[in-house]
């Protein structure tokens, strides 16, 4: 396994992680999900990702008792919750300090842990003053509740607002963000962000290599049962599949054939090209079987197939 600091940060995340959005708790059993994070954690990963929003709370309770069973020691591993959607009470959604505070409460004491080593925003919300929210999280660290806090998909404006607000009320400001970054979905991370890395030291703990499944080429011929697109309750990212799976039919295949080519399969190579960028500091990996895991483990190692001029082969299939 590689590992890599966190922007700026001194704490090391391993380059491939663990996430939960979908699997645990809803898409597969708990003893799957045990094998997994085993497997994970065997081969060096020690970024397990989760959010109190995920199968409404239930992921963090199985991975929870996932960690509480293996009994590793937490210095060994990060844990992660993201704040947002909690419930359907006024004060469960959003960023306000109120729901902030409690469900970073809620979230250790569903996963087991004394301490969350990452604590997300995991959507700006306009309802809420970002100074409220950048207050609520600094405390959480001061009171070592959290040790650091990041946002999720916010804008570069919001972030840097974050920042001068932190810095104006001697405020811990946050140290990463995590947004979706992929071959076919790359503005954010590579142009929207890119003064921040050098101006903040932003880590980046990005989600869906794969684009949602689309990347494997398994949804070439259409949407395939099984998949989380067609899971029930996921029917916005059924129907945003079923679009992209025409409008980027094309670009798939091309990078198909320049994955095959290196001799990667396409999600190993997909996986691999996210790898590629010095800006992303871990690539946080989903999957409901083990296979399938170990499976994109290999990218790895594969990075040194993807040399620069494959890079610009994929550059010139996507443009």
């Amino acid at each position: 396994m590689e590992y890599r600091r966190l922007g700026k940060a001194g704490v090391k995340v391993s380059a491939l992680s663990l996430g939960s959005w979908v699997t645990f708790g809803h898409q597969i059993s708990d003893d799957v999900a045990a094998d997994l994070m085993r497997e994970a954690y065997d081969k060096g990963i020690n970024f397990f990702d989760n959010a109190e929003g995920y199968a409404s709370g239930r992921s963090e309770v199985v991975m929870g008792n996932i960690l509480r069973k293996m009994a590793w020691s937490h210095e060994t591993f990060l844990v992660s919750s993201k704040v947002f959607w909690g419930g359907e009470h006024p004060n469960q959604t959003g960023l306000c300090r109120k729901h902030v505070i409690e469900a970073c409460h809620n979230a250790l004491r569903r996963l087991q842990v004394e301490y969350l080593d990452f604590y997300f925003c995991h959507r700006p919300d306009p309802s809420t003053p970002i100074e409220e929210t950048v207050r609520a999280m600094s405390d959480l660290v001061h009171q070592g509740k959290v040790l650091y806090w990041g946002t999720s998909e916010w804008s570069s404006q919001e972030i840097t607002q974050a920042h001068a607000i932190a810095r104006e009320c001697h405020l811990v400001p946050p140290t990463m963000e995590q947004p979706m970054y992929n071959i076919l979905g790359r503005h954010r991370v590579e142009q929207e962000y890119a003064r921040l890395y050098t101006e903040y030291g932003l880590g980046t703990t990005i989600w869906s290599p794969l684009a949602s499944g689309l990347l494997t080429g398994k949804h070439s011929k259409g949407l395939q049962e099984g998949t989380r697109a067609t899971l029930k309750d996921y029917d916005w990212l059924k129907e945003q599949m079923a679009r992209e799976v025409k409008e980027k039919a094309d670009k798939v295949q091309k990078l198909e054939k320049i994955a095959k080519e290196v001799g990667l399969s396409p999600a190993v190579f997909a996986i691999t090209w996210c790898l590629k960028n010095p800006h992303v500091s871990t690539v946080i990996l989903g999957a409901s079987k083990v296979s399938q895991l170990a499976e994109n483990l290999q990218a790895i190692e594969a990075q040194v197939k993807l040399t620069p001029e494959v890079m610009k082969q994929v550059d010139e299939a996507v443009k």
